[in-house]
């Protein structure tokens, strides 16, 4: 924990904050790697250097008292160290006493200390990855090691991976959570005349004209700079590659505070074949990623490559569905295609599809065959990401993305039994559904004839289902208005709590009634309100009436000290909290004092392990 460092925004990994120096730094950054060597006049961030061949801890303990007191306590001091390659063998390492001279906690201000697998973090305000620059092209070794170190410091600690930023590739680094980064590479760079870009790097040699308009680059030409001498060219280069790093780290700060870096590391990964393999191996370290990016954004998801099949909100969604929702006791299932607008039913398509059931709606289940979610239920067709993802619409389907919802139409099918399946779809949607079909021996009786919304396609479907209907006479399998209602918000709940979701539907509680225009929705027990649909993200906002009745499962819980919230609360006052809260979840929080509803600004670990930040955003509160 630390009290000179504090995050201010987040997008999964990825924050932005602030080192409280002087001056203050805000996170991500770049460091100047020839003003950390200035031990005379110190910058905001100061390295102190190595303790190869020091005689004494004496000696040391001098070197950074000496540090301090020049600098002022404004000054980030990282603790004399011994680093070594990743490369050395363990035994090796295991002879050595220790990689930093000094315990932080002894010097008095802010420090950092040099950070290695296995062994145990000084408490420091910065943690420095040891050899992070010898871990480039090697991209599984390189997010293990961070996922290594990031779940052994506080999380309101930074991180720093020295020897390794270029424009190409700052965007990924932050996606993954590195918050200080340096212009090491970059000035080595300007010394072998090459000119980084975001896009790659060029030799000067190659360049017929500068592709930026910076102040440097605009006030020369490739052929005038190769004229230059040498370290003349160096400063040249230097100065457009630092600015490169900035104007690239400027853009990684908008994509946060957008909730878009996801969206701009897909394209940008694409410059080197190492960043494409860290994104990827990303998605497959679930939990690491999935801890941390929030339950719903306010941006619209954009699945425009591959690797959208494998993103945290797309398998979080794939997985609850599988894991959480029960469907309504119905014993035909109809499967539609999805539509571009969204929710689906607001569509022409969905729309006629649902003049075609007519009557017979109340007798069937309504699932929808996406890429890249899978399958969407249409109770969940306001939950985020359902309603607010969109993606390349061509008419042709790869085999990933066609085994992607095969499989998960298929894991459904194989959970919910149904009497009679219906599927409407053609081309693709309908291949994905005889792969489903034929692995697990179901029959699905299919409505699409050539386009799915003609006259003689819908009264396929009409026909269809009115047939099934009456032959096994499903009247007492049916849902009413009220009934439907209910279980759109059941689902919604379930999606959202999991199986604590029974505690706000049971008749014990009072005869519950859902008011309200859709999607509006309020659920009442009697004449008291539970939740609130909130349209905007398709989840639920909970009453305190409503709170009171999920605190028998102590799930989506946070408990706080021994005061009375007015407010925002803020990490350092909460004791315990459920360890699957993500950021945007609705949370309870309880205390001696009071009951609260509100949603998680940080993760439910991240609210134990912090010092600083505001960890919920309450919306009522109720004194005990």
């Amino acid at each position: 924990m630390t009290q000179y460092f504090e995050i201010e925004q987040r997008d999964g990994a990825a924050r932005i904050g602030k080192l409280l120096l002087s001056p203050e730094l805000r996170t991500p950054c770049i460091l100047s790697t020839i003003e950390l060597g200035k031990l005379e006049s110190p910058g905001p961030v100061v390295d102190a250097g190595s303790f190869w061949g020091v005689k004494s801890d004496a000696e040391l303990e001098t070197r950074v008292r000496q540090i301090r007191e020049n600098a002022g306590n404004g000054t980030l001091i990282i603790l004399p160290h011994q680093a070594y390659p990743p490369a050395i063998p363990a035994e090796s390492l295991g002879k050595v006493e220790r990689f930093t001279a000094t315990n932080g906690e002894n010097i008095e201000g802010p420090t950092g200390s040099l950070l290695r697998i296995g062994r145990k973090p000084e408490k420091t305000d910065l943690y420095v990855m040891e050899g992070a620059g010898t871990l480039e092209n090697n991209a599984r070794r390189f997010l293990e090691t961070v996922i290594e170190l990031k779940n052994h410091i506080p999380p309101d600690t930074a991180l720093y991976t020295p020897n390794l930023a270029l424009p190409e590739n700052i965007a990924m680094l932050v996606y993954l959570g590195i918050d200080v980064l340096d212009d090491t590479r970059a000035e080595i760079a300007a010394y072998s005349d090459i000119y980084l870009t975001a896009t790659g790097s060029f030799y000067l040699d190659s360049l017929t004209e500068f592709p930026c308009r910076c102040g440097v680059c605009a006030a020369s030409t490739p052929a005038e700079l190769r004229k230059l001498p040498k370290i003349e060219r160096a400063k040249f280069l230097s100065a457009h590659n630092r600015d490169a790093l900035e104007a690239e780290l400027s853009l990684v700060r908008e994509r946060i505070r957008a909730g878009t870096l996801r969206e701009y590391i897909e394209g940008q990964c694409r410059v080197r074949p190492w960043l494409t393999a860290l994104l990827r191996l990303g998605d497959f370290e679930f939990s690491y990623l999935e801890e941390r990016v929030p339950a719903f954004r306010q941006n619209q998801l954009l699945a425009d490559t591959s690797e959208a099949l494998s993103r945290i909100e797309v398998a979080r969604f794939a997985r609850r569905i599988q894991e959480r929702y029960t469907p309504p006791e119905l014993e035909v299932l109809v499967l539609f295609p999805c539509s571009a607008r969204k929710p689906y039913s607001t569509s022409q398509s969905h729309q006629r599809f649902i003049l075609a059931l007519g009557r017979y709606r109340k007798f069937v289940h309504e699932v929808i065959l996406t890429s890249p979610l899978g399958i969407v239920p249409r109770e969940l067709e306001l939950t985020y990401p359902a309603s607010h993802y969109d993606t390349a619409v061509t008419g042709h389907w790869d085999e990933e993305e066609k085994a992607w919802v095969s499989g998960c139409l298929e894991a459904y099918l194989s959970r919910h039994r149904y009497k009679a399946v219906v599927a409407h779809v053609e081309g693709a949607y309908r291949e994905i559904c005889e792969r489903a079909a034929n692995n697990l021996g179901v029959e699905i009786i299919y409505t699409g004839t050539g386009s799915l919304v003609s006259v003689e396609a819908l009264s396929n479907l009409k026909n269809t289902v009115e047939s099934i209907c009456v032959a096994e006479d499903f009247s007492k399998k049916s849902l009413n208005a009220e009934e439907e209602k209910k279980n759109f918000l059941r689902a919604i709940a379930e999606y959202q709590f999991g199986e604590d979701a029974a505690l706000l539907f049971s008749e014990d509680i009072g005869k519950l009634a859902v008011k309200g225009r859709f999607p509006k929705y309020q659920l009442f027990a009697g004449k008291k309100q539970l939740a609130t649909l909130v349209p905007q993200y398709g989840m639920l906002a909970l009453s305190l009436e409503g709170a009171e009745l999920m605190l028998k499962n102590e799930k989506y819980l946070v408990t706080i000290d021994d005061f009375l919230p007015r407010g925002s609360i803020l990490a350092p006052g909460v004791i315990q909290a459920d360890p699957g809260i993500r950021p945007n979840d609705e949370v309870i929080v309880l205390g001696k004092k009071a009951i609260c509803v509100g949603r998680a600004v940080m993760s439910g670990e991240e609210m134990v392990k912090s010092s600083r930040g505001v960890a919920v955003d309450v919306r009522h509160v109720k004194k005990l």
